[in-house]
């Protein structure tokens, strides 16, 4: 879990975070009417950190005393692979699946369907997924996720992916994503699935489970850490409106998943609502969120 050092509303803590950068010490910045977080990505600089913190309140020059073993930074590719494990891998995969349909599109869509699907000519032949279950296709229960139509379906997926996933990953670690992502890829699929569509894919459903876990979590726990912008959710669930419309038609998005992003925001509000209730409220010793108020 990540470390959260929290300072006064008025601290001007531009310096610190600058020293805290240089010495590729990995945090994330959040503020609340309470006052400022500085969340550490990795738990083991706590002591450096705290040494920078020190050095801060003195106001001396901010440089560890002991050389340290470089960490990479968040933003760099080596930082992501450390901070945001997952995240990183489910957008590797998605990017390996389309190019798996660059180079042979039907093969891929035969395998990664949520069921068994021919297509001869013009004319598609699908069997069901009671029929891929009971041959232990596992897979394909959530395996539409990683398939995408087009370079903007994807490339619009994963950055959400990768903006709302991060923020879980890092902050409250990748069991929790790993659980909204599996869960957040079987719902929106069954969901679309249970509309008789057998073709679909993409991410999106699962980018709006994340939409409504970091959305409602930030509302109801104002200390998560999360960063989500007010009018982001009125985009995005108009967005969401939008395609349900015959204006998807006519701005040339054609068909969209409606139902599996509607599923995708339902499972992920009512998981922000579950999770919440459990998050710490308070600062207690020996617990891993310290306060540095100084």
């Amino acid at each position: 879990m990540p470390q959260a050092l929290r300072f006064p509303l008025d601290a001007d803590i531009d310096g610190l975070r600058h020293a805290l950068w240089k010495h590729r010490i990995g945090h994330h910045y959040s503020r609340d009417q309470s006052g400022q977080v500085l969340w550490l990505i990795e738990d083991v600089q706590l002591d450096q950190a705290r040494e920078l913190i020190d050095k801060w309140h003195q106001g001396v020059a901010m440089t560890l005393d002991e050389p340290h073993e470089p960490v990479a930074r968040a933003g760099s590719v080596m930082g992501a692979l450390r901070s945001a494990p997952v995240t990183t891998l489910v957008i590797v995969m998605c990017v390996a699946v389309f190019a798996w349909q660059g180079i042979n599109n039907i093969q891929a869509l035969t395998a990664l369907a949520i069921a068994p699907i021919a297509i001869e000519g013009q004319q598609l032949y699908a069997s069901t997924l009671g029929y891929a279950l009971s041959q232990a296709e596992i897979w394909r229960l959530f395996s539409p996720a990683f398939l995408h139509f087009s370079l903007m379906h994807l490339v619009f997926n994963l950055l959400w992916l990768w903006y709302f996933g991060r923020q879980v990953e890092v902050l409250q670690g990748r069991w929790r994503l790993l659980a909204l992502l599996i869960s957040g890829m079987l719902v929106s699929n069954l969901a679309q699935y249970a509309t008789g569509t057998v073709l679909f894919g993409g991410m999106s459903g699962v980018v709006y489970a994340l939409v409504g876990f970091v959305w409602l979590y930030s509302r109801l726990v104002p200390d998560s850490g999360f960063q989500f912008p007010a009018m982001l959710m009125v985009f995005m669930v108009g967005w969401l409106v939008l395609c349900m419309t015959p204006a998807a038609d006519w701005l040339g998005f054609g068909n969209v998943a409606n139902e599996a992003h509607l599923g995708g925001l339902l499972l992920g509000l009512a998981a922000g609502l579950l999770g919440s209730r459990f998050h710490p409220r308070q600062v207690v010793p020996g617990d891993k969120h310290r306060d540095i108020d100084g």
